[in-house]
């Protein structure tokens, strides 16, 4: 079955403290956009990559591609303008996939550059006989929610938590009517939006290392997973 990935990365750098925007800071000397595409071409040779950016981003991204031709070599992508929101943004790389015939695509975080590729492999053959696959693990951590009833933070079972991740699965018919739904502000991630239409989502083995790089610490954590590969 043709297999697509939507690469979705709109961050500004706010949160990492820096100028640059997050998905194009290095990662052992090369942008963390280049880690998070290859990971899908090393895990598919023949997968089709569409890249979604703001547009005032695209400049930086070409200038980038120059500095550094192995992600054209290694990674050639389609580069489309992303939207207001998350939302809008898988959206609008949605509609960027002209297709008649069974599809399977993926959307996936752009500064998740650490997900392993048998774990993308494993979840489009999920994804395949399922209809969708999303990466999840458990959670290591004990939690509580806040109860307004009683003030307080009351325990929960960690056995029954998931913690989401990405790529995400979809059947590309199923997808493109998901996103057709208008936007809703409950729209944590792409799965919310498909779940919506009443299709339960099947959660698959994600991987630990393959955290969101969002702050300072995390591309420190992520420069010495990578060295440790």
């Amino acid at each position: 079955m043709k297999k697509y990935a939507i690469i979705v990365a709109g961050g500004t750098g706010q949160r990492m403290k820096s100028a640059v925007p997050k998905q194009f800071l290095l990662l052992q000397g090369k942008p963390i956009l280049y880690h998070t595409l290859l990971q899908f071409k090393k895990a598919f040779a023949d997968i089709e990559l569409i890249l979604v950016l703001p547009q005032n981003q695209f400049s930086t991204w070409h200038l980038l591609c120059q500095e550094h031709p192995e992600i054209l070599q290694q990674c050639p992508h389609h580069l489309v303008e992303g939207g207001a929101t998350r939302f809008h943004s898988s959206q609008q790389g949605i509609q960027a996939i002209q297709e008649n015939q069974q599809a399977l695509v993926a959307i996936h975080d752009g500064v998740r550059p650490l997900v392993s590729i048998t774990c993308i492999q494993q979840a489009y053959q999920h994804a395949e006989e399922h209809g969708n696959a999303v990466l999840a693990v458990s959670s290591k951590d004990s939690i509580r929610q806040w109860d307004n009833n009683e003030n307080v933070y009351l325990p929960l079972d960690r056995t029954q938590i998931k913690l989401i991740q990405t790529p995400q699965i979809f059947e590309f018919s199923l997808l493109k009517r998901a996103f057709q739904q208008e936007y809703q502000d409950s729209f944590t991630d792409d799965a919310s939006v498909v779940e919506l239409l009443g299709i339960d989502i099947h959660l698959v083995e994600g991987n630990y290392s393959n955290i969101k790089i969002t702050t300072p610490e995390d591309l420190l954590i992520a420069e010495a997973l990578t060295q440790k590969v």
